[in-house]
């Protein structure tokens, strides 16, 4: 017999370029702030999980360490964009099987010590090698979705300006300004046809939850977040032709994620998921049943996916809006969505918002759609 499984804490801190700080000090105050969220005593959490990219060696006992909560077991997990939402995957099966009533998940990343430019990737990936950079391979993502199924330059863009708009209101994003179409049309070039303001922004970030069964879940919290799916999956290695329309990866683990959670697309009412590039949120779109195949541009051109319309995707911003540190992103689109089922988003609340959806991939490696997906759906 398995276990529930319930969000009773969550913390963040606000996205941006901090380079006077260490890891461990962008990450301790997410995890205190989660930690007074649930009202709980330290002493209450049995284990830690920690999603890192970048963050070197032994990065969860570095940041506990700031607060005194050690001697515990502590696992650093890396699996790159996905890393903090892998965290909380691993997080949740511990509490499911009853290893564990209480758990603290951290995500965390410090892009600004790399100086700026694409992320560092392996170079004995064959891809990489010869200029398969992530802004690249979106580029080539979206010019052939455009050529497939005639998106327009405008559409692709409104996914920035519509994310821009939803960051506005959000105290947490790196970016807090709206933006128009030409704006992003005009902004720099990166890779055909994506400009500067349809990438994701490099920074520093951490977000943190606490995670609990749902038999001590009241004692710390009388609206404890349930969490009804906790999917991840790899990539399947695919030599030669790939459908770059269509991302495979996130097909299988929404399929997957719906079964778990016995409910399917219509139900959700918002949704955090993987935008770094403006062509990202639109394949999701389609990946995730919320429109049909090819149709994504002008679901998001009618408005479906903003307040007010099927599905508010990113009301956060998203990656477009919020920032990307890589570590940092999965644990905080979870903070995003316990904080929408609580009805504490001020501004950018989504109304009656019951059901949430969160939904990080990673890596971009030759042969895979991509490395790693993880999806998770939770209820008030």
């Amino acid at each position: 017999m398995t276990t529930g499984v319930s969000v009773v804490g969550a913390g963040m801190v606000p996205f941006g370029k901090f380079p006077e700080r260490s890891l461990a000090d962008l990450a301790w105050p997410a995890v205190k702030q989660a930690l007074n969220d649930a009202g709980i005593d330290p002493r209450r959490v049995q284990a830690a999980f920690c999603g890192t990219a970048f963050g070197g060696m032994m990065s969860g006992q570095r940041i506990l360490g700031r607060i005194g909560l050690t001697g515990i077991p502590i696992t650093n997990m890396e699996n790159a964009c996905s890393a903090s939402s892998t965290a909380l995957h691993h997080a949740v099966s511990s509490v499911r099987s009853g290893q564990y009533d209480v758990v603290l998940v951290i995500g965390v990343e410090k892009l600004t010590k790399f100086g700026g430019g694409t992320l560092p990737l392996e170079e004995e990936d064959w891809e990489v090698s010869n200029g398969m950079v992530m802004p690249a391979l979106y580029a080539m993502r979206a010019q052939r979705y455009m050529h497939e199924f005639g998106l327009t330059d405008r559409q692709l863009a409104l996914v920035s300006v519509k994310n821009r708009r939803h960051g506005l209101l959000n105290p947490d994003a790196q970016m807090r300004k709206e933006t128009t179409v030409e704006e992003v049309l005009a902004s720099r070039p990166i890779a055909e046809p994506l400009t500067l303001l349809q990438c994701c922004p490099a920074g520093d970030g951490a977000a943190a939850l606490i995670i609990c069964s749902d038999k001590v879940a009241p004692q710390f919290r009388t609206d404890p977040v349930r969490i009804l799916a906790s999917d991840l999956t790899s990539g399947k290695y695919t030599p030669g032709f790939r459908d770059l329309t269509t991302p495979e990866i996130t097909r299988r683990g929404a399929a997957e994620a719906w079964e778990h959670a016995g409910i399917g697309p219509d139900a959700v009412d918002l949704a955090e998921v993987h935008d770094a590039f403006s062509i990202a949120e639109l394949i999701y779109y389609e990946a995730f049943d919320f429109c049909a195949r090819g149709e994504a541009g002008a679901f998001l051109e009618q408005g479906h996916s903003t307040f007010g319309g099927k599905v508010v995707v990113n009301p956060s911003g998203g990656l477009l809006a919020k920032g990307h540190p890589i570590g940092a992103t999965g644990a905080a689109q979870a903070v995003e969505v316990v904080r929408q089922l609580r009805g504490e988003a001020g501004e950018r609340q989504v109304e009656g918002a019951r059901i949430g959806l969160s939904h990080a991939t990673g890596g971009g490696i030759a042969g895979f759609d991509h490395g790693a997906c993880s999806i998770h759906i939770y209820a008030r």
